[in-house]
């Protein structure tokens, strides 16, 4: 039940599904002659939908976040790393298309990252992780395996967990899989990294910020396309609501 709440809470409280509420308050509100209650609804929809599309402002909101952690060019030297953690995201397990193919975006990004650094040092294992909301559909940390086999990743330097819904869960699949207080280098997202570092810390380990999927600031702000409103700039100020939702949820359950 409360995996649900959380899950309706982060869709409901989207930048559309706001101004979409807004508009028909509006809407409902002239109808039944509060023209004036109407009028502020609809602005006030037409401001949430504009401003959260409008790069500026999204890229002021999720730079902060992805700027938390730098990016990791080089696996660190010195260190007793245990292995290199990939987290889950988002794919199309049953199309029938490449095993590259079915990985969203960021989960891509991920593995590719992950991939780039387990060959700097090949002895280490990969771990990937991730299983699926659905039951009827294959978990990520499948996908991610056969597309790392691919990749040039060997068999046995594999660890698919593939059974975690969520970050914390992961964080404690990776513990059970590494023991408490490995040092691991950890792969996400970067505007996912500051709550993905909480989660493993606060499962005992030791994660090493390794980020990718940087999106803020992706566009030159001479160019027309930065300042006008955009799909593309709406999905980063969606990144951010979900992260600092992600982040009370952390809060409360720790």
């Amino acid at each position: 039940m409360y995996d649900l709440l959380k899950a309706l809470a982060a869709q409901l409280l989207m930048p559309l599904p706001v101004a979409l509420g807004l508009l028909a308050l509006g809407l409902l509100a002239a109808w039944r002659g509060r023209r004036r209650l109407g009028l502020g609804a609809v602005v006030a929809a037409l401001a949430v939908l504009w401003l959260s599309s409008w790069a500026p402002l999204a890229d002021r909101l999720l730079a902060p976040l992805e700027a938390r952690y730098p990016a990791m060019p080089d696996l660190p030297e010195g260190e007793d790393v245990a292995g290199i953690v990939v987290l889950g995201g988002g794919w199309a397990g049953e199309m029938p298309w490449t095993s590259t193919g079915r990985l969203g975006e960021s989960s891509a990004m991920r593995l590719m990252e992950g991939v780039r650094l387990w060959h700097q040092q090949p002895s280490l294992p990969l771990v990937v992780t991730g299983a699926s909301r659905r039951p009827d559909a294959p978990p990520v940390a499948q996908g991610y395996a056969q597309a790392a086999r691919e990749l040039g990743v060997a068999e046995d330097r594999l660890r698919v967990l593939d059974t975690p819904t969520d970050t914390g869960l992961e964080a404690r699949s990776v513990r059970e899989a590494l023991g408490e207080g490995a040092r691991v280098v950890l792969v996400t997202s970067a505007s996912h990294m500051p709550r993905a570092m909480h989660h493993f810390q606060r499962a005992g380990l030791m994660p090493v910020a390794a980020p990718t999927h940087f999106l803020a600031m992706r566009q030159e702000r001479e160019s027309l396309g930065y300042w006008v409103p955009s799909a593309t700039h709406l999905h980063k100020t969606e990144r951010v609501i979900h992260e600092l939702l992600g982040q009370l949820a952390a809060t409360l359950e720790h």
